[in-house]
């Protein structure tokens, strides 16, 4: 048994696991035009921006990102200034990154990430979305549908499914935000926010059973 908070059984951990995998594109990560750092709770994403700008696979980054019921205490001055200055701590030039501070969902995210690059002159035929990690799927088709022009490849931190856990520090907020996700991924392309993704049977019977196990609060109303 693995506890925070809730109990989180072996079946559900291994159902929790199926969708993480899911989420994850998999992509083999080059060097690109530029790169977008999509806001969150996560402070890890600013890291692994920070990362892949070192090894050389982008000029300039753009993090994005307000605020939200789940960050506002966290990062009071919205999701990008607070990435923004982590990155510039950890040592990328400030005049490397440019800073979208409204963003309210995914699809403003890559939409105003977008204009702020054609405002800098930018034109990128290649961007990579760096995300959590469960969030790369839905970052792909949120992309693919709003910004069909260019090529998307996606990245996250280099963790695996336990270490991520242990790295948030609330297990039943993980899942919860795992399940919302794919709920997402599934609806948002009959709401014209994404393009389709197949979602493969097992893991749709994972995603089934944490919901009746209670792992909802971060799904929306249908």
């Amino acid at each position: 048994m693995r506890n925070h908070q809730q109990t989180i059984t072996d079946d559900q951990w291994r159902g929790a696991k199926l969708i993480w995998d899911f989420h994850q594109m998999h992509h083999e990560v080059r060097p690109v035009d530029v790169a977008i750092g999509l806001g969150s709770h996560d402070l890890g994403v600013a890291a692994a921006a920070v990362e892949l700008y070192r090894a050389g696979l982008f000029p300039r980054l753009v993090f994005t990102g307000g605020n939200s019921p789940t960050t506002a205490k966290v990062f009071p001055r919205g999701e990008a200034v607070h990435f923004r200055e982590h990155a510039i701590d950890l040592g990328v030039p400030a005049e490397a990154i440019l800073l979208e501070p409204n963003a309210a969902n995914t699809g403003q995210n890559i939409t105003r990430s977008r204009d702020v690059l054609a405002a800098a002159g930018i034109t990128p035929n290649s961007v990579l979305l760096i995300s959590k990690p469960y969030m790369e799927r839905r970052s792909f088709a949120t992309a693919r549908k709003l910004w069909p022009d260019v090529e998307v490849i996606c990245a996250s931190e280099p963790l695996e499914f336990d270490d991520y856990l242990k790295s948030i520090g609330d297990e039943k907020l993980v899942l919860d935000m795992l399940v919302g996700d794919l709920q997402r991924v599934i609806e948002y392309p009959k709401l014209g926010f994404a393009i389709e993704q197949n979602v493969p049977g097992d893991v749709h019977a994972a995603y089934e059973s944490l919901i009746r196990s209670g792992f909802t609060s971060r799904l929306i109303a249908s």
